[in-house]
């Protein structure tokens, strides 16, 4: 992928500075892995959040495609495996590590099941999850600048450039074979309900394995026009990372002001801006 050092090229990327923090930066790349455009300081490294769940799942999957692990082996609570973790249906409470559900019931959103999951492939790999991950994904994407200082399901720390890079290879993968990262992306567990964290209670609540489906949910976090394929995931630190296969672009946006109100009543009319001009053109 190009550098995204002095590109700019899309005017609705300047939104962000209408945003209600102290620092944002945002960046789009097309399918093919070229940049429509970049606007802040993309170099600079934001708390992650939950945005840290698409790498460790991405890390998964490339222990699973070098048979280090099988998405269908034990793995967390009793009954449930890898891509139940993967999925958020292994029962596991949001925080903690006490089931709250039999596997495969029901889609509850978990940060400990993501935990448990960098736990698995550590043990299986003998390799921290942390080094697995930066061998496996941020350095062969060329993602220096990107680091996992703590838990799999939320303490990562990047840049817009470098997950501009990440969001290329979701669009169009080199490090994982494209029916993995199609499975991924498809909804696993259909038809489970479940709470959207920020946005209440959706049914049905889709999720791939560590991506979250847009489908048809409402209220959302992308746009009013994103499509039904949309998939990514936002983050508590107020982050997000979109890919629109219909749009054939993908979108983050890194901010250090928490999400709330601010980020529900931004992100949807930026997002429909991005797009737009994406269509524009």
């Amino acid at each position: 992928m190009e550098s995204v050092e002095g590109v700019n090229g899309m005017e609705s990327l300047r939104i962000i500075e209408t945003w209600p923090v102290p620092t944002a930066a945002a960046g789009v790349v097309r399918a093919d892995g070229s940049l429509a455009g970049s606007h802040g300081p993309v170099d600079h490294r934001f708390a992650l959040a939950s945005v840290t769940k698409p790498l460790a799942a991405y890390a998964a999957l490339v222990a699973y495609e070098e048979g280090a692990i099988e998405l269908d082996e034990p793995a967390g609570p009793e009954g449930s495996t890898v891509r139940h973790l993967l999925a958020h249906t292994s029962g596991l409470a949001f925080d903690e590590h006490r089931v709250s559900a039999p596997p495969g019931q029901r889609r509850l959103y978990s940060n400990a099941g993501f935990e448990e999951l960098g736990d698995h492939i550590a043990k299986a790999t003998g390799i921290p999850f942390a080094e697995y991950v930066h061998q496996a994904v941020f350095e062969p994407l060329g993602m220096e600048r990107t680091t996992l200082e703590g838990s799999p399901a939320k303490d990562g720390v990047s840049t817009v450039s470098d997950l501009l890079r990440f969001a290329a290879e979701l669009q169009a993968p080199r490090l994982l074979d494209v029916r993995t990262v199609a499975d991924a992306t498809s909804v696993v567990h259909p038809g489970l309900k479940g709470v959207l964290p920020g946005y209440g209670h959706q049914s049905p609540n889709d999720w791939g394995l560590g991506l979250e489906i847009r489908d048809h949910k409402s209220p959302h976090w992308t746009g009013a026009s994103s499509s039904p394929r949309t998939f990514g995931h936002f983050g508590q630190a107020g982050t997000f990372l979109w890919v629109d296969p219909d749009a054939r672009a993908a979108c983050v946006a890194l901010t250090d002001r928490a999400f709330g109100p601010w980020a529900a009543e931004a992100w949807t009319p930026f997002t429909d801006a991005v797009l737009a001009e994406l269509r524009s053109r």
